[in-house]
């Protein structure tokens, strides 16, 4: 099995270095030389800006695919979402029979690491680090091994948390006690039940609970700006994901033309030194004759124009 998995991987390495017209013996030179020598470089005025992979969901998604997308958008941090890692560590691929979920949980407890690693020096030989990882093992039916996989393999990752989707109070303490456990962190993500106090409860379950906060969300849910809420919260934030929708659970818009002070958080962040990433979310509806590429660029030199 082991075997398999590597010929799958070199296999797959060797069809895009063959489409680039080269020929390279290795992940170590495919990572430094099929990929631009310049290294990407999004962290502007001390505010770092990241993407996660959900960005580029209308493209082709192999591990190696996110990361060309990420150096073309000039951007070296990246939220990396669990489908593209998983199935380049050899995860069962769904086939949607009764067992599938007993076969991949024994798959999750079972795997090593290796793999994970290879994909945090591939990322990081490229220039772009993987500051978190949103897999699909942390709900409430996944074991507390599977549980247990995810936060390792985000540590071989190179994160320095995990994103869910905020669960109920008994979920968020489970994790919050698991994550302590394996010394991880883990970042809650909510959409438009946003209010100022949703994620009172989880920050007080355990200090490795946190918030993913999506500004654009928090918007469009409240009706108010996240300026207050960040001010507050600011030291339980892990990161922080950047889109611009309207007031009432308004669409998705592209930057500028919402009502999400993007300009206003990027300057909070950019005058309070906040650290954790500011995340590009591209969600808006692509217009004809682009791709999710030239829109995430678009969005970065918003936010680079923001801080400027």
């Amino acid at each position: 099995m082991k075997k398999q998995n590597v010929s799958r991987r070199q296999f797959i390495g060797t069809g895009l270095l063959a489409a680039a017209g080269m020929a390279l013996a290795s992940k170590s030179s495919f990572a430094n030389s099929f990929f631009t020598k310049v290294k990407p470089n999004s962290k502007i005025n001390g505010v770092q800006i990241g993407v996660i992979t959900y960005s580029f969901r209308s493209m082709p998604g192999t591990i190696q695919q996110i990361l060309q997308y990420c150096i073309e958008c000039d951007i070296n941090d990246i939220e990396l979402m669990g489908e593209a890692a998983e199935a380049y560590a050899g995860a069962p691929k769904y086939d949607n029979s009764a067992d599938y979920s007993t076969r991949l949980a024994a798959w999750r407890e079972s795997t090593l690491m290796d793999p994970f690693i290879e994909i945090r020096k591939m990322y990081n030989d490229a220039g772009v680090n993987i500051y978190a990882w949103k897999p699909n093992a942390l709900n409430a039916k996944n074991t507390d091994g599977e549980i247990t996989y995810a936060f390792n393999a985000g540590k071989a990752l190179g994160c320095t948390h995990v994103t869910v989707e905020l669960p109920d109070e008994l979920q968020t303490q489970r994790l919050g006690d698991l994550a302590e456990k394996s010394s991880m962190m883990v970042g809650y993500h909510a959409h438009t039940q946003a209010t100022p106090t949703l994620w009172d409860a989880a920050l007080s379950q355990n200090d490795h609970n946190g918030i993913n906060l999506d500004i654009g969300h928090y918007v469009a849910g409240t009706n108010t700006s996240p300026i207050d809420f960040i001010m507050k919260n600011h030291k339980r934030i892990l990161s922080m994901h950047l889109k611009d929708r309207k007031f009432h659970d308004g669409p998705n818009m592209p930057w500028g033309q919402g009502d999400t002070p993007i300009k206003e958080v990027l300057a909070l962040m950019k005058k309070e030194g906040y650290k954790f990433p500011a995340t590009i979310e591209q969600e808006y509806k692509i217009p004809d004759g682009s791709d999710a590429v030239k829109e995430v660029i678009k969005c970065r030199e918003y936010a680079k124009a923001a801080l400027s």
